[in-house]
């Protein structure tokens, strides 16, 4: 179903929960070139991303069978990673940008190490996902500009795999990059990690709406149907996975992301809806992670209980203790040299739509810091990722652990297995 973006920004201004209201731009997101504005993937422009992965810019038969979505780790081999799921893991990050599906889409995924030598790491600008007539109006040295710890356009690393594939869909008011910490982090352990700015549901849309430019259209089912769909056959921009991922996918999400996913059980073994709901049951299901903060003050923590309690087993919460709802983002975090985090800069500079932009800004000084609930977010999901997508069995035990681990930072563990 197509939904209208307009009034569930009017429910989401009237306190609802934000499940509803993130949005992905239906252009190329890029900014025009007589703006002068870097683009936010180190100097891919649109026609490039669409090309990220034909035969000159990297392999794209490696030799192995195309296996399909399959469950099962039998054909997999992995570099030796560390048993803490905290630590990075053995693999240079990687990322190409393509369009797949009709979607502006990011693909993080496990490189040789050794590869980047003399490669520069990617800067994301979140200009990008600005209306096109307000990116200019943030000046470079006023620009809270996001640092990745990767690599654009690296082989795949031809020697281990088939990998496990993670597909992440953003909030209300996101973008694809929203949960790079995350992303990169489960790349660095073997996974494949795809994510797309969804139309209706990105934040250049958002703004375009607010700022009186358009009406942009929401189909976060279909377009994850789609990106699924074309993550089983790869080919064009995903022509360089075929032959190098299997059928072990995991799912997760933020806020109205989580809400995208959670009728994907059919298809994914592992569900990680974050800062949202349930998920339903489904034959493919082996595990669900429900992961939110107790101080969330969009998607209430009794909201992500009930949700909990509606899973099929096996499944976990994790509530961060003192944790709002972007503590699974980077928004909060992100600053510019002047210290203004990315609602502010943008606020200062005249950008239109940040009313409604700022009422999801669910950051306070006294929240728990973001990298300390980075730790313990890369170390559930991880977890719950390597024990069904890699067979590991010492992730269930890390898992476990999980409250007894972190003491002061998890409010709130359950577990039914």
């Amino acid at each position: 179903m197509r939904v209208p973006v307009l009034p569930l920004l009017i429910f989401f201004a009237a306190a609802s929960a934000c499940e509803s209201d993130d949005t992905n731009g239906l252009g190329d997101g890029g900014i025009p070139t007589d703006q002068g504005l870097p683009p936010d993937d180190a100097g891919v422009t649109d026609a490039e991303a669409k090309d990220a992965s034909s035969p000159d810019q990297g392999p794209t038969d490696l030799g192995a069978p195309d296996l399909g979505f399959r469950p099962g780790c039998e054909t997999a081999r992995f570099r030796p990673a560390p048993a803490d799921p905290t630590l990075t893991g053995p693999w240079t990050v990687g990322v190409r940008t393509a369009t797949v599906a009709g979607l502006r889409t990011e693909i993080w995924y496990p490189a040789a190490p050794g590869t980047e030598a003399g490669a520069p790491a990617v800067r994301y600008d979140l200009r990008r996902a600005l209306p096109d007539s307000e990116q200019s109006k943030i000046a470079d040295a006023d620009t809270p500009f996001l640092d990745c710890d990767c690599y654009r356009d690296l082989p795949l690393d031809p020697e281990w795999g088939p990998y496990p594939v993670i597909v992440f869909v953003h909030g209300t008011a996101g973008v694809r990059y929203q949960s790079l910490p995350q992303m990169t982090h489960w790349a660095s352990r073997g996974f494949v990690v795809v994510s797309a700015d969804f139309p209706g549901l990105y934040l250049k849309d958002l703004l375009i709406t607010t700022c009186g430019q358009g009406l942009p259209m929401q189909d976060n089912v279909g377009n994850l149907t789609r990106l699924l769909a074309a993550l089983r056959a790869p080919s064009e921009g995903l022509a360089f996975l075929a032959g190098r991922i299997d059928g072990r996918l995991g799912l997760s999400g933020h806020s109205a992301g989580g809400n995208a996913i959670s009728g994907f059980g059919d298809q994914a073994q592992v569900m990680a809806p974050l800062a949202s709901r349930g998920v339903a049951d489904g034959q493919a299901l082996e595990s669900v992670l429900i992961m939110g903060g107790t101080s969330d003050r969009v998607v209430a923590a009794s909201v992500q209980r009930e949700g909990y309690r509606g899973a099929p087993s096996p499944k976990r919460l994790v509530l961060l203790e003192n944790a709002g709802h972007l503590a699974f983002s980077v928004f909060c975090d992100l600053r510019n040299p002047a210290g203004e985090n990315i609602v502010e800069a943008a606020r200062a500079r005249g950008v239109c739509g940040l009313a409604l932009a700022g009422a999801l800004f669910d950051c306070n000084d006294s929240y728990l810091a973001d990298p300390e609930a980075w730790t313990v977010i890369n170390h559930a999901t991880t977890a719950a990722f390597e024990e069904t997508l890699q067979c590991r069995e010492a992730a269930s035990r890390e898992l476990s652990d999980t409250a007894s681990r972190f003491p002061n930072r998890v409010g709130s563990f359950e577990e039914d297995l």
